[in-house]
């Protein structure tokens, strides 16, 4: 089945607008059905948006309180938190040209609104502050994980840059600070089959069967206090690989609130204990332009500073 086209509408304060279709329903007014199915903004405050032209009909036309329920159809609205913490840290765009953008995200940033974040996102800071409507990230990076972050200008390229990580014909470079091993042969290459944990929420961890993730684990340098720098150079993607991998060697990054124990999320996170793990590195050829692309992060991870 076809997926239905999204039109060209404007942006919010950086933010895209989301879809919401009309099935079949008892509701006179489209504020019944919105209040109703999107009970997580009061009946009020859809009012107001209403009011302030913030939801729209699939034309872009703004549509008043009183707007009558439309069956079959889509309505679009603007994703908005009535509080947001600010996140102190700012991305550095390292490269942009008509068809990719590469940034810098600091940790701590996620990438795309979700949760209690929307406007303190590298993707909506990033359209707020240059304008690019059509802009989508082509990787995932976690919240915690700090560095390289490519995204795609025009859509019409999206799955072309996305295919290069599902086809992995990228070589992307990691570095982490975790705990050193004495009797753990250096170069490694680590194989393992990952599995979402059923008993912890968000963890992976290896389980038996056929390898579905890939790491190469080499040591840059001895630290102090019985840790190590290391680069990790992944030749999968599977969720929380580097990480949920390095705890399974008994080798938890620094830094780290999900491996080896799940820790509960703070309100405000602890600025000070970044997690210890950049995307250093990536390279590939481009499939729009057949071009060499290498980019290398400017940041730096903390706990490995001034060794």
């Amino acid at each position: 089945m076809t997926r239905p086209t999204k039109p060209e509408l404007p942006l919010l304060h950086g933010v895209n607008a989301s879809a919401v279709a009309c099935p079949a329903g008892p509701w006179l007014l489209l504020l019944d059905f919105l209040a109703e199915r999107l009970p997580m903004v009061s009946r009020d405050e859809w009012a107001t948006r209403l009011a302030n032209g913030e939801v729209l009909a699939e034309s872009g036309q703004a549509l008043a309180p009183t707007a009558r329920y439309a069956t079959g159809t889509r309505v679009f609205y603007y994703r908005q938190l009535a509080h947001e913490e600010v996140i102190p840290f700012e991305a550095q765009v390292l490269y942009r040209d008509d068809c990719l953008l590469v940034a810098d995200k600091p940790h701590f940033l996620p990438v795309t609104p979700k949760g209690r974040y929307v406007q303190q996102t590298l993707l909506v800071r990033l359209q707020r502050e240059l304008g690019l409507t059509n802009l989508s990230p082509v990787h995932r990076l976690d919240r915690e994980t700090a560095g390289l972050t490519l995204f795609c200008i025009q859509p019409a390229h999206r799955d072309a840059y996305q295919r290069l990580f599902r086809e992995r014909v990228v070589d992307k470079v990691y570095e982490a600070v975790a705990p050193f091993r004495q009797d753990l042969s250096l170069p490694l290459d680590y194989r393992s089959r990952l599995a979402e944990r059923e008993d912890r929420f968000m963890q992976m961890h290896d389980v038996a069967g056929e390898a579905n993730a890939e790491t190469r684990i080499s040591l840059i340098e001895r630290l102090a206090a019985g840790l190590a720098h290391y680069e990790l150079r992944p030749r999968t993607g599977m969720k929380h690989q580097l990480r949920a991998q390095m705890s399974a060697l008994g080798m938890p990054i620094v830094g780290d609130r999900i491996y080896p124990v799940l820790q509960p999320e703070e309100a405000v996170p602890d600025y000070h204990r970044p997690l210890q793990l950049l995307a250093r590195s990536i390279a590939f050829t481009d499939p729009v332009t057949g071009q060499h692309r290498q980019f290398e992060s400017r940041l730096r991870l903390v706990a490995a500073a001034g060794n």
